[in-house]
């Protein structure tokens, strides 16, 4: 664990305010957002470029009534196009300046998406516990981002239940509590941009922090949620485990 946060009790006012407080410069040079793509691809995190706000709180996409406005990818083959090829992000960077990026799932990584205030809690007790927590992003429509190895795939196909039986992005409002983006699914990555004044996707743990497994966070993460939604161990989303 870290020395900034240490694991006594005294510590912990100094880790809510971090917290709540600390948020990288991602942005603060013309080619900031560019770098932190790379730095994401060059950890392994495939990408692909996705739409970006309009205005009048709308999507830079055709869609009538967009239910996910700048938060979905822009091409239908997203999860072939997804890479990490550094000369390939270039370009989408540059020839696509206002474009979100995601990454996709349950290829490499799963992500472990939750509310706001559980996150905080559960990102409080794994650091205090002297937990190896990866990168874990913030979005400012209220989840936190926990990123992790992904499961895999077993030898028996029907032992795994794919992303759409669970948290598909665009079932998320059906999912308040946690939901494990797996293979099928994909989220935003910092730096992003959401519709509104000022909302963004944001790094709280930046990618270079090594992926940990999932089941390592899982306790303090389903505890945390089982607390934000009133009833203790409820989660409402179907995990995508092994039985």
């Amino acid at each position: 664990m870290s020395a900034e946060f240490g694991g006594r009790t005294g510590r912990q006012g100094k880790l809510s305010q971090w917290l709540r407080g600390r948020r990288p410069k991602e942005t603060a040079a013309g080619d900031g957002r560019e770098a932190l793509l790379l730095a994401t691809a060059a950890a392994g995190l495939p990408l692909a470029p996705a739409a970006h706000p309009a205005p009048g709180y709308r999507c830079s996409c055709d869609r009538v009534g967009c239910p996910t406005p700048a938060r979905h990818p822009v091409s239908f083959a997203w999860q072939t196009q997804s890479t990490t090829d550094r000369a390939q992000i270039e370009r989408w960077a540059r020839h696509q300046p206002q474009a979100n990026f995601i990454t996709a799932t349950g290829m490499v990584h799963d992500v472990l998406d939750v509310p706001l205030e559980a996150g905080r809690e559960a990102l409080e007790r794994l650091l205090a516990s002297g937990v190896e927590v990866g990168p874990v992003a913030e979005s400012d429509d209220g989840r936190m981002l926990f990123f992790t190895l992904t499961r895999g795939t077993p030898e028996d196909e029907d032992e795994w239940w794919p992303c759409e039986l669970d948290c598909h992005p665009e079932t998320m409002d059906e999912h308040p509590g946690l939901r494990w983006h797996c293979r099928g699914s994909y989220v935003l990555v910092p730096p992003a941009r959401l519709p509104g004044d000022d909302q963004t996707v944001h790094w709280l743990r930046g990618p270079e922090h090594p992926l940990p497994d999932p089941l390592s966070l899982l306790e303090a993460l389903t505890d945390a949620c089982g607390r934000y939604a009133g009833t203790e161990g409820h989660v409402d989303s179907a995990w995508p485990l092994r039985h």
